[in-house]
């Protein structure tokens, strides 16, 4: 692999930035990779496991950058533009990794210099851990990373981020950003809010029933469970950007809720049975999609991480 940018400033150090500066040495794919979080304890992190140059501002971290990565929570986006705007080299790519596309843009777009170049992105990758010592170089192979270019998008910076993340093993397409907000909505927002809902009820049993529901957790809870040990601030901005698309999605799952409710009520075994068939095809498109495995247990094991 050959180098595509001369300095990557990745501002935010968890999960997404950590594995991207790990995947981006490995292959040599910057020159530099400087960093800055908020938290100094996350600073100090990253520093003892020379994640990247670690620095105490985002202003100091985006000099002389070619690249900046915005890898904040959602909610945090125009705070961190302000502080790097001043800073910003000449034609400076910056893209993001959030969850939610117009939003972002929104945030983001009126503290653009002139002539910067801002491409929205967001990797369909992730563990339910965070932090600098979640990363690894792996973790974005054979996953999608979509990118929302922006209608005056310069076709040489996008082909240039488009080479240096399929350089990090992931496949790219692009989408307009409503358009990508809907869709991660059904795969993502609203699976991810079920799950915290699912794991509250059992929280709320579990007081009143002892530590049955724990002890005797099923595959399906503990999958719950592993969802909603998500990052809790991250996602708490994801439902608050990505509101309008979340709660049509999470109507229309009330909607089929209801009839899978009338049918299990009436006794309708026929209908049960038409609707898991319909939905199990899902699950078989996913594995021959590439995006998981037949393997027991979704190809996990004890202590391993996520296949990449």
């Amino acid at each position: 692999m050959t180098q595509v940018y001369d300095k990557v400033a990745l501002i935010g150090l968890g999960l997404i930035a950590g594995s991207m500066a790990h995947a981006m040495r490995e292959g040599g794919l910057a020159g530099r990779i400087t960093g800055y979080a908020r938290s100094a304890e996350t600073r100090d992190t990253a520093r003892q496991i020379a994640l990247c140059e670690v620095c105490d501002s985002a202003a100091e971290a985006v000099a002389g950058a070619d690249l900046v990565v915005l890898a904040v929570p959602v909610g945090a986006m125009a705070d961190v533009m302000t502080q790097i705007t001043p800073h910003l080299a000449p034609g400076v790519t910056i893209t993001d990794v959030g969850s939610v596309k117009q939003s972002v843009i929104d945030a983001v777009t009126p503290h653009l210099p002139a002539g910067a170049h801002f491409i929205p992105g967001h990797p369909l990758a992730g563990t339910e851990h965070s932090g600098p010592r979640a990363g690894f170089a792996s973790l974005f192979r054979n996953r999608w990373w979509l990118l929302t270019p922006l209608p005056d998008t310069d076709p040489d910076a996008l082909a240039r981020l488009d080479r240096l993340i399929t350089a990090m093993g992931a496949k790219t397409d692009r989408m307009d950003a409503a358009h990508h907000d809907l869709v991660l909505a059904v795969t993502s927002h609203a699976p991810h809010l079920i799950a915290y809902t699912m794991v509250g009820v059992a929280d709320h049993l579990r007081r009143v029933s002892g530590e049955e529901v724990i002890q005797y957790s099923a595959a399906g809870f503990r999958d719950f469970t592993r969802i909603a040990a998500s990052d809790p601030t991250m996602w708490r901005d994801v439902f608050l950007h990505n509101k309008e698309a979340t709660l049509d999605i999470l109507g229309r799952f009330t909607e089929e809720l209801f009839v899978l409710q009338r049918a299990i009520r009436m006794g309708d075994g026929q209908q049960l049975h038409d609707y898991f068939t319909r939905t199990r095809a899902i699950r078989r498109g996913i594995i021959e999609a590439g995006q998981d495995t037949e393997a027991p247990d979704f190809g996990r094991t004890p202590g391993a991480r996520p296949a990449g």
